[in-house]
C-alpha cells in the first residue's frame, strides 16, 4: 500500500458538519434580529442562493467578501426584509464561528493518524475557520492551517496547494493525499495539484462528472485502511 507522508483534510462536511453550524449561526442570527422563526422561514431559500454562490467562487467570478454580503442581500431582496446585508452577514460569521461540530469519526481520526503530518486547505473566511478550528478537539494536531482568505487563492486552484507544499516543505507531490468532500473543490483542486485524493461521501452519491478520485469512502474511519 502507498505510503503518505502528509495527509490534507479539507474542513466543511469533512471534519466539521457544516449544515449542523450552519443551521445554528442561522438561529441565533435571526435570534438577535428578534426574528425567532427566520430558521424556519428562511434558510431554504438561503441555501439555494448560498450554494450558487460558492459554485461561483470556485469558477473565479465572485470574490470572497462579496459573496459574504450578497447571499443576504438576495435573501432579503427575496423575501422583502429591510435589513443590512453587510452588517447581517457579519453578525451571521460571528455566530458561525462558535460552531464547532464535528463529522462522526473525526476526532477518531485524527488522533488515530497523529504519528503523521497533518495540514488543513478550507476554502472560507479566516477568523470563522480560525475560531471553528481552535475550538476543535483537535486544535493542535495541524501542522499547517491553510485557509483561503488569507492565501488569495481557493480550492480548486493549484495554487492554493502550491502555497501548502511552501509551507510544508513538501518537494514531491506524489507524497501528498487530499482528503474532502467535494468533488469540484477539494478533489478536482487536488488533481490540479497532482496529488492522490480521497473522496468523502458519505450520502453515497454518484459522481455525475468525470472527475475521477484516488480513493472513495462512506466513513472516515475507512481512511485508516488507506494510510495506516
Amino acid at each position: 500500500m502507498k505510503q503518505y507522508e502528509v495527509i490534507v483534510f479539507d474542513v466543511d462536511d469533512t471534519l466539521m458538519d457544516f449544515d449542523k453550524s450552519e443551521q445554528a449561526a442561522f438561529g441565533s442570527v435571526f435570534g438577535k434580529y428578534e426574528m425567532p422563526d427566520g430558521l424556519k422561514q428562511y434558510r431554504s431559500s438561503y441555501r439555494t442562493i448560498s450554494e450558487g454562490l460558492w459554485r461561483d467562487l470556485e469558477n473565479g467570478n465572485l470574490g470572497l467578501n462579496e459573496l459574504g454580503s450578497e447571499r443576504f442581500r438576495r435573501l432579503f431582496l427575496e423575501h422583502e426584509l429591510d435589513l443590512d446585508a453587510v452588517v447581517f452577514n457579519q453578525d451571521y460569521l460571528g455566530f458561525l464561528g462558535e460552531q464547532r461540530h464535528l463529522v462522526p469519526g473525526a476526532e477518531k481520526v485524527i488522533d488515530a493518524l497523529s504519528h503523521k503530518r497533518l495540514a488543513i486547505i478550507t476554502n472560507g473566511f479566516e477568523a470563522v475557520q480560525t475560531s471553528r478550528i481552535r475550538n476543535s478537539p483537535f486544535s493542535n494536531a495541524f501542522e499547517q492551517v491553510i485557509i483561503s482568505e488569507a492565501t488569495g487563492y481557493r480550492k480548486p486552484q493549484k495554487e492554493i496547494f502550491e502555497y501548502a507544499f511552501l509551507q510544508l516543505q513538501v518537494t514531491d507531490p506524489s507524497t501528498v493525499l487530499m482528503v474532502g468532500d467535494s468533488l469540484t473543490s477539494d478533489i478536482q483542486g487536488g488533481l490540479n495539484a497532482g496529488v492522490d485524493t480521497c473522496w468523502f461521501n458519505p450520502a453515497r452519491k454518484e459522481n455525475p462528472t468525470p472527475i475521477e478520485p484516488t480513493y472513495e469512502i462512506s466513513r472516515l474511519e475507512e481512511l485508516l485502511e488507506i494510510v495506516i
